[in-house]
């Protein structure tokens, strides 16, 4: 990992900590409405979602507290208390999560490819929580493993992870630290793969810890995103998914059932980008984050001007 690719996730990550971290989108009304606390997990994709869920609820007469913290454990607990309001998030992660949640880590698997038959899983297990799921976009970002070119190359050009598997050795994989046993992540990679994995190291998702992890060789195999426009940059490959362990993980806002009941209007306005959002659109968001440096929130008001957002 380069110093400047750390450096830009850094600065991208501290532009979104607190409500000065808005950049434009505000309205004459701006605050009328009350605060939205805004969560969700910090890595580029949701830091320029969080910045795009802002920028518009802003619009909307809203001030908007945003706090991005690492794993998901901590912002669910907190939506389900109503700490936090409003979480972008992915419809077949959470449904994984809350499923294993209430009926433990051997649960059977809930989600499935499709998104209406994802959400139709998701729906009553985020009700037991007091969580409401909105509409869900066109976007979707599943998880992606990632070998350095170089190990591929190594390795008869390996461009699937069949082919990883193939080669019976011991893997060290750096990932989010909920990927233990996660039948996208850790679990499937063994039960349905056959991975040979020896240590999963909690460097994140798609993070520059990850990444850097993979090309210092402290890794063989890291956890990343299908929508990551840097990797090639990066010196990175992501694998095909050849045995189709990743669900449906179309991007959805969570919102606290109670806060929504209080303020129906912020389903309008994010059901708004949901029908805008192609997966298209967030892979070149991501690429000018990770690739061309550009700040986040910059990022989001362009686009979100663009569609006629804002």
């Amino acid at each position: 990992m380069t110093l400047r690719r750390v450096a830009v996730a850094v600065l991208a990550a501290a532009a979104l900590v607190g409500t000065t971290a808005a950049c434009g989108g505000g309205s004459p009304s701006a605050g009328s409405k009350g605060t939205v606390n805004l969560s969700g997990q910090n890595f580029t994709e949701m830091q320029i979602m969080a910045q795009m869920y802002q920028q518009l609820l802003e619009h909307a007469g809203y001030t908007v507290d945003v706090k991005l913290v690492q794993t998901r454990d901590v912002y669910i607990r907190q939506l389900e208390s109503g700490q936090v309001d409003v979480v972008p998030e992915y419809v077949g992660a959470l449904a994984d999560y809350l499923n294993t949640s209430e009926n433990g880590a051997s649960a059977n698997p809930i989600t499935a490819h499709g998104v209406s038959a994802a959400m139709s899983a998701l729906k009553p297990l985020a009700g037991k929580i007091g969580v409401t799921m909105l509409q869900p976009a066109k976007a979707t970002d599943q998880n992606a493993f990632a070998v350095t070119k170089k190990f591929a190359a190594a390795h008869g050009n390996l461009s699937t992870l069949s082919q990883l598997a193939a080669l019976k050795m011991p893997i060290v994989l750096a990932a989010a630290p909920d990927c233990k046993g996660r039948p996208d992540c850790g679990g499937g990679l063994t039960k349905v793969y056959g991975l040979h994995i020896t240590k999963i190291l909690p460097l994140g998702y798609d993070s520059p810890q990850v990444k850097n992890s993979l090309q210092k060789g402290e890794s063989q195999l890291g956890e990343v995103a299908t929508t990551d426009g840097a990797l090639t940059s990066e010196g990175l490959v992501a694998l095909a998914d050849d045995k189709g362990i990743q669900p449906a993980q179309n991007l959805v806002p969570a919102v606290n059932a109670k806060f929504l009941k209080a303020h129906p209007d912020i389903a309008t306005v994010l059901n708004k980008l949901s029908s805008t959002l192609t997966t298209g659109d967030l892979a070149a968001m991501n690429t000018k984050v990770d690739v061309n440096r550009a700040d986040p929130a910059t990022v989001a008001k362009d686009y979100l001007t663009s569609k006629g957002l804002l």
